[in-house]
């Protein structure tokens, strides 16, 4: 393909993608009108024509037959001849069919024939009588030399009891008025034509510009909705039945939209209250170290209490860094099998110190085989161990159950007897930063983060968690990885 046909077929598209719906829609209008119309006129011009090629055909052939007649009833009587036929063409004549008759002998020579006809036909340009008859009762239409249409038709009468010879019959019918007529309309037909394909295009423009008024008024509201306007809804208007699809798809746009914005609007809130507590103890720690000379291990004891807030910034901010690398599909799964039983009491181990000092005690029942993430998976569990142990009070229990399920899925339910979680708050948990108020008392360490990231984990692996939980008696949170 060369480079002529690729810039001339961007430049198509380029102009095409230019033109508005209302622009397309009309030139459709015309092209459409103009082919309607084409054709009519093309059918009804084959139609004149025919009708009137049929009509001429037919009077040509009737008059011969008269002329037949003529010379059977009156076989030597020239002087009848002429008179009939004068009086018959001039009749003619004066209604706007002008036609010529002439009766030639055998050796062809003129016995009658209209008066003027030797002027208006030269009798050698007549067409002979074998290829005129070769027609049957169609005649031929020729120029005659003066330049006027003629439709020719021929003869012969056999000699008979009457006639010792032959006769001969041309007959001519001069169709300078139908032409006239024909032409007239063809010129009146390209007229209404250019006008109707004018017309068309007129109307189909009005029709589609009121047709796409609906957009234009959606275009409109849409346009007027900004940050503090996403509560309204487009679908509210009654809309022609055709766009009311398109509005409806708008107002689900801005649902998702305003839960974004008002989650985005909520996590800026949440993420400054957070930072704000570390910040404010490292400025308030170095605002007292510095307010008078102090010894070193003074200085010692501040620099380690800031290392533990610069600690937890850190851990939140990866926390944050991993949830966006988890929204945005850019964290990359490494599948492995992995015996879930295994992975759990090695997770376990690491919190033997704690259940220890609580008095916690922990069971791990049931084994089962799955595929995931290694590292994701230990981090999801771990993460809702973290709470477990975090939130049950000394004495209390944790209760790991791990089955595969009737559909080949693998479940891992970590149950406590912490704080519990109030059922308003339960659809919020997975939100980030959010803590209940009774979470923040019990334990102010935390960030908020932790069920944000094993949802997130969940999710890339096409599993799901849920929480059941009851406030004083404590939470279970079961963790389900699909089968692959």
């Amino acid at each position: 393909m060369s480079w002529k046909i690729v810039r001339d077929r961007m430049k198509h598209n380029k102009i095409a993608e230019s033109l508005s719906i209302t622009k397309r829609l009309t030139i459709l209008y015309a092209i459409s009108a103009f082919i309607l119309l084409a054709i009519s006129a093309v059918t009804l011009d084959w139609i004149l024509v025919s009708d009137m090629e049929f009509e001429d055909n037919q009077f040509l052939a009737s008059e011969i037959q008269s002329i037949h007649l003529l010379l059977r009833e009156h076989p030597r009587e020239i002087e009848t001849w002429k008179k009939v036929i004068e009086r018959e063409t001039i009749a003619s004549a004066s209604v706007y069919l002008k036609y010529y008759v002439r009766i030639l002998d055998e050796r062809g020579i003129s016995l009658v024939e209209t008066p003027g006809m030797s002027e208006e036909l030269i009798r050698f340009s007549f067409p002979a009588v074998e290829y005129l008859e070769q027609s049957g009762t169609k005649g031929i239409k020729l120029e005659a030399t003066n330049g006027r249409p003629f439709l020719f038709m021929a003869s012969r009468i056999e000699p008979g009891s009457a006639a010792t010879e032959a006769r001969y019959i041309q007959i001519a019918l001069d169709m300078s008025h139908e032409d006239a007529i024909i032409h007239g309309y063809r010129r009146k037909m390209i007229i209404i034509l250019i006008a109707g394909v004018f017309f068309s295009a007129l109307i189909g423009f009005l029709v589609a510009r009121e047709g796409l008024r609906p957009l234009k008024d959606i275009a409109r509201s849409v346009q007027t909705i900004g940050p503090d306007r996403l509560h309204e809804r487009v679908a509210s208007t009654r809309w022609p039945r055709e766009v009311m699809t398109l509005a409806r798809s708008f107002d689900v746009m801005l649902e998702r939209l305003e839960t974004s914005f008002t989650g985005l609007s909520r996590f800026s809130a949440d993420l400054a209250h957070e930072l704000r507590t570390p910040i404010n103890n490292l400025r308030g720690e170095a605002e007292v170290a510095l307010y008078k000379a102090r010894e070193a291990s003074e200085y010692r004891q501040v620099i380690e209490s800031s290392l533990e807030e610069y600690g937890r910034l850190s851990r939140m901010i990866e926390n944050l860094l991993f949830l966006a690398r988890a929204e945005s599909r850019d964290t990359t799964l490494r599948y492995s099998t992995i015996d879930a039983h295994k992975e759990i009491e090695a997770l376990l181990e690491f919190y033997d110190a704690l259940s220890q000092e609580k008095l916690i005690n922990v069971i791990c029942n049931g084994n089962a085989v799955l595929n995931a993430d290694p590292v994701l998976f230990r981090q999801a569990v771990n993460n809702v161990l973290s709470n477990a142990f975090q939130y049950t009070p000394e004495n209390g229990a944790i209760e790991i159950e791990i089955a595969r399920q009737d559909n080949g899925s693998v479940g891992i339910s970590i149950s406590d007897t912490g704080i519990g979680i109030e059922p308003e708050n339960i659809s919020r948990i997975f939100d980030r930063f959010f803590r209940t108020e009774r979470a923040r008392d019990f334990y102010p360490e935390g960030t908020g983060l932790g069920f944000s990231i094993v949802k997130s984990i969940m999710d890339l692996h096409g599993g799901s968690v849920s929480i059941q939980s009851e406030p004083r008696e404590g939470t279970t949170v079961i963790l389900v990885f699909n089968a692959t």
